[in-house]
């Protein structure tokens, strides 16, 4: 393994939440009047931290989101992981691997902390990641595509940059990752490779992420 530490994004490569939230988002602002359907959403918003979506809210329109859009948002979506979230498939498998091997691994996520916390609790998840292991866009002033999340992240961890793996799946991320000076491997399972330029590998399932990571 040539790699110091392995730092997971998280919704879409460790739950398969991007099609809950997503569609949940596109709903939530059309109903607000902001026309938007899931595959916008997709485009547009995947892999954001909530800043992100005001912001291009306001750039489009001129208008201001509710104050109260996030907690809305989150109370839909959590209740939505209650019934619905499920692990990615074959994640558990890595997750195994990389503890088995004694290679640090960690989740930096644009979601909140307990964002994270519901998803992983929902889907046995958090069985892998204890508190020092989980880092949230909350943390830093700016999420990604900035790279300041996972440069927190590989501190925290005590990882030069240089040595750290992200495993991520929106452009966002892979976009955060390079400008953090790591290698990115992008997950392909709902992003089209050809939108996750700059990564260094891609795969489409999670067997192929464990045998990347040999």
């Amino acid at each position: 393994m040539r790699y110091d530490l392995v730092i997971f994004d998280n919704d879409g490569v460790l739950v398969d939440s991007e099609p809950i939230s997503n569609r949940i988002l596109a709903a939530h602002l059309t109903e607000l009047g902001h026309p938007t359907t899931y595959e916008d959403s997709i485009r547009d918003y995947m892999g954001s931290a909530m800043h992100r979506i005001h912001d291009l809210v306001l750039e489009r329109t001129g208008q201001r989101l509710p104050d109260d859009f996030d907690d809305v948002f989150h109370a839909r979506v959590f209740a939505a992981f209650e019934r619905e979230l499920q692990p990615v498939t074959g994640v558990d498998g890595v997750l195994e691997k990389l503890a088995a091997d004694g290679v640090p691994y960690c989740v930096a996520s644009s979601g909140s902390h307990e964002r994270i916390r519901v998803g992983h609790r929902t889907t046995g998840l958090d069985r892998w990641f204890t508190r020092d292991r989980i880092f949230s866009s909350q943390d830093v002033g700016r999420g990604k595509p900035a790279p300041d999340l996972f440069l927190y992240a590989a501190e925290r961890m005590g990882a030069v940059p240089g040595r750290c793996l992200v495993v991520e799946d929106s452009p966002l991320g892979v976009q955060a990752a390079v400008a953090a000076g790591m290698d990115v491997y992008g997950f392909t399972a709902m992003t089209p490779p050809a939108r996750l330029k700059g990564a260094n590998q891609l795969f489409s399932t999670m067997g192929e992420l464990a045998d990347l990571l040999v």
